[in-house]
């Protein structure tokens, strides 16, 4: 048993193992020993892992444990845990909970007063940030962004408010898109599109949203795709400028009318005027019935 170990006697312990997120050559000796220790390994993709273990030279049983089925097996993993067994929780890269599996287990553990210990590894947001050359002394960390446009733009719009950089992942076929969307919402900002960390053509492109969006959609209709796995790391807003004005809320009243002439029923129209107008929700139910009587 290793000297450091959190364990009191008799325990089982968690481990959460950070794995590459590229280059096999970050691979640590307390990974390797980790996962060598662990009666059952726990991963997104017992694929994945056992190349992983395979390529260490190691064999441990393998448990699928990925964001479909994590809830249903936090009972075993408690139970395993109470019985003194080591259980190692392993991403497919780069560190669990970060934008990946793992919260939930870790949650169930510290609750049940059971130990948890992190074995650090790459992780794909602070790599970008070193890599992007940017003041990034302040960050946000966003991970993926809502796929439809809508709910994308609405979530820039308040990200735009962060006094710090904003990271983001993306996969390569809408990176596009999303360097496009990130323009509207906050036009002029310095960004670096950072992908395939730690590999052998690890890039980094730097430009407003609205250039490397549209390098990329060049390089697209050239047949040059971009590929592997994309971070973007937006800028902090410039120290004197203005803080985007809070969005007025709209007239009660024209707010009901309009909702009501949709089709909405009542109670949906009072329960939107009541959230958007910042009415107590009788008051916005009784401005409803009166105009719809």
């Amino acid at each position: 048993m290793p000297q450091d170990d959190p364990r009191p006697s008799g325990a089982g312990v968690l481990s959460l193992v950070g794995t590459p997120i590229g280059n096999l050559g970050d691979l640590s000796g307390r990974v390797r020993d980790t996962l060598a220790a662990a009666d059952v390994v726990l991963c997104e993709d017992t694929r994945v892992t056992g190349r992983l273990l395979s390529a260490m030279g190691l064999r441990r049983p393998l448990e699928r444990c990925d964001e479909n089925v994590i809830a249903s097996r936090v009972p075993a993993v408690l139970e395993r845990l109470s019985s003194g067994q080591r259980v190692a929780f392993a991403s497919d890269a780069g560190m669990p909970t970060v934008s990946d599996p793992g919260r939930r287990l870790v949650d169930a553990a510290l609750d049940a007063g059971l130990p948890v210990e992190v074995v650090p590894g790459p992780s794909a947001v602070t790599c970008a940030v070193a890599a992007s050359g940017l003041d990034c002394s302040h960050f946000f960390f966003e991970g993926f962004l809502p796929r439809k446009a809508g709910a994308r733009r609405e979530r820039l719009d308040l990200l735009a408010r962060v006094p710090g950089a904003v990271v983001l992942y993306e996969s390569p076929h809408r990176v596009a898109a999303t360097l496009a969307s990130v323009a509207e919402a906050m036009p002029g900002r310095r960004v670096a599109l950072v992908r395939e960390l730690t590999k052998l053509h690890e890039e980094c492109l730097r430009g407003t949203a609205a250039e490397l969006s549209a390098t990329v959609a060049e390089a697209e209709a050239q047949g040059r795709p971009v590929r592997g796995e994309c971070v973007v790391v937006v800028e902090s807003p410039a120290a004197d400028a203005p803080a985007p004005e809070a969005e007025a809320a709209p007239e009660p009243r024209a707010l009901a009318s309009g909702l009501l002439a949709r089709g909405m029923s009542p109670s949906a129209a009072a329960k939107e005027v009541a959230r958007r107008c910042g009415l107590a929700r009788s008051a916005a139910y009784d401005l409803v019935v009166s105009l719809k009587a």
